[in-house]
């Protein structure tokens, strides 16, 4: 059963070393990330399973322990998804789940067991909803770090360019998880999330599928588009 959720964006950005000079401009937005997995170690779960989109090669379980890396970014910075495993994982982490592990590995987490799932950007929603409903009955206290950016064409030099459709899928995104409101983030619209290249869809899909029936209560600690593409964190418990 779900007991709590952290909902937290997932630009590499969001690790100092990657932003550099422009690092302090995103602090607001870690301080909540730790403000939300603090609510994750508070709900004393048994797995805790991170999630966030991938491309073809990143997708499906990552098992603890699987290793990632931000070099593709230009910096000499690796993370890995919880302690060291025998033998090692395969495969790295997606980007997604990098950021992920970066988080957790920030605040010292050691309250559970912890495994990743990279999922499609185009996951169906009903398939969304069946994914979490899985993850929800892996262990008696489950608990979910859910990775993913709002859309990406908030202004003129978004990644997106700007859609006036942006800032009110935003602000719909925003209430829905800040209030765990799980009609309200199954009812996002995949096609328009995916014009708006809403990468958070899909995860956000995935936890209303997990926290059906659990009456967990939501928080939004932090509302912002720096660059152009919408942060969003919330903490359900």
């Amino acid at each position: 059963m779900l007991v709590a959720a952290a909902v937290c964006p997932c630009p590499p950005l969001l690790v100092p070393e990657v932003a550099a000079g422009a690092a302090p401009e995103l602090d607001a937005a870690r301080a909540a990330c730790s403000d939300a997995l603090g609510v994750l170690a508070a709900g004393r779960p048994d797995l805790l399973v991170v999630l966030g989109t991938a491309g073809q090669g990143g997708r499906g379980p990552f098992p603890q322990g699987t290793p990632g890396t931000f070099r593709g970014f230009g910096v000499d910075l690796d993370v890995r998804l919880g302690p060291a495993a025998r033998p090692a994982p395969e495969r790295e982490l997606p980007t997604s789940l990098a950021v992920g592990a970066w988080l957790l590995e920030r605040t010292g987490w050691a309250d559970a067991p912890v495994e990743g799932l990279g999922v499609a950007e185009t996951l169906e929603p009903e398939r969304c909803a069946e994914t979490g409903r899985e993850l929800a009955g892996r262990a008696a206290r489950v608990c979910l770090l859910v990775m993913g950016d709002a859309s990406a064409c908030r202004t003129l030099k978004a990644p997106g360019y700007l859609d006036e459709r942006a800032a009110p899928f935003d602000a719909a995104a925003a209430r829905a998880l800040g209030t765990a409101d799980v009609a309200a983030l199954r009812a996002l619209d995949p096609e328009l999330a995916a014009e708006l290249k809403a990468a958070g869809r899909a995860p956000w899909q995935i936890l209303a599928g997990a926290a059906e029936n659990t009456g967990l209560a939501g928080s939004l600690l932090y509302e912002d588009a720096p660059y152009g593409v919408g942060y969003l964190v919330a903490a359900w418990s």
